[in-house]
């Protein structure tokens, strides 16, 4: 065999290399292109609630599958539900706090919610900040969450008996009012079968335990499912 033929028979070999190489190569991409597909619609499914809150949203004092979020993400995921639920509960914050932080949060997502929890307003009570900036504050979390068209349950609060009833009837009506002015549903009270059951709080008095965030979930799991149709 001459040197020719072996450059051409070389050549034809090359060439061979490439046309498999170039097909092997499409089959990657089709095999990729077939994966991207087939994992759209189970993200699309898979609904986003975004948990805005304080401690008690946080999961302040717990673990991080005992919080708020964990919990009722769980206890969703065991009804059948496809859902993620994000935890920005930030502990210490107030509705002030909670206001400033608010478009930063949504703009950290991909896609906006399917549903924002707001729980917030406990430490405006506890430092007795006046009532009137609560709900103003608290009216433009809902107002963010209106014109950005994401649905919101509202999780209230109520003024601790030592505030005085003259503080207590003022910051207690702040949760129905703006729930009724957005058109939202209302849990009226976050902490409901857990504030004064010392076997289900923290030593601080005021948090939690694990058991008493199940019994949250529990409560206002009900509030919660049909909001994610």
């Amino acid at each position: 065999m001459g040197d020719g033929d072996f450059q051409m028979q070389a050549n034809a070999r090359g060439s061979d290399v490439k046309k498999l190489y170039g097909a092997a190569r499409h089959l990657v991409q089709l095999a990729a292109a077939i994966g991207l597909l087939t994992a759209i619609p189970a993200q699309a499914a898979e609904k986003l609630i975004l948990a805005f809150g304080d401690s008690l949203t946080a999961g302040y004092g717990l673990k991080p599958n005992e919080s708020f979020p964990a919990q009722l993400q769980a206890a969703l995921r065991k009804d059948g539900l496809q859902v993620r639920v994000h935890n920005a509960g930030v502990s210490g914050d107030t509705t002030a706090q909670g206001k400033a932080r608010l478009n930063w949060v949504l703009r950290s997502f991909p896609r906006a919610p399917d549903l924002a929890i707001v729980e917030l307003g406990g430490n405006d009570m506890l430092r007795g900040i006046d009532p009137a900036q609560t709900r103003a504050n608290l009216n433009a979390i809902l107002a963010e969450f209106k014109r950005r068209k994401i649905k919101v349950l509202l999780a209230g609060m109520l003024a601790a008996p030592n505030m005085g009833s003259a503080y207590r009837a003022k910051f207690d009506p702040i949760y129905p009012m703006l729930a009724k002015h957005y058109g939202v549903p209302l849990y009226p009270f976050f902490m409901k079968g857990v504030t004064g059951n010392r076997s289900l709080l923290l030593q601080d008095n005021m948090h939690p335990t694990g058991q008493g965030v199940g019994i949250v979930v529990r409560n206002i799991k009900p509030l919660v499912k049909p909001l994610l149709n």
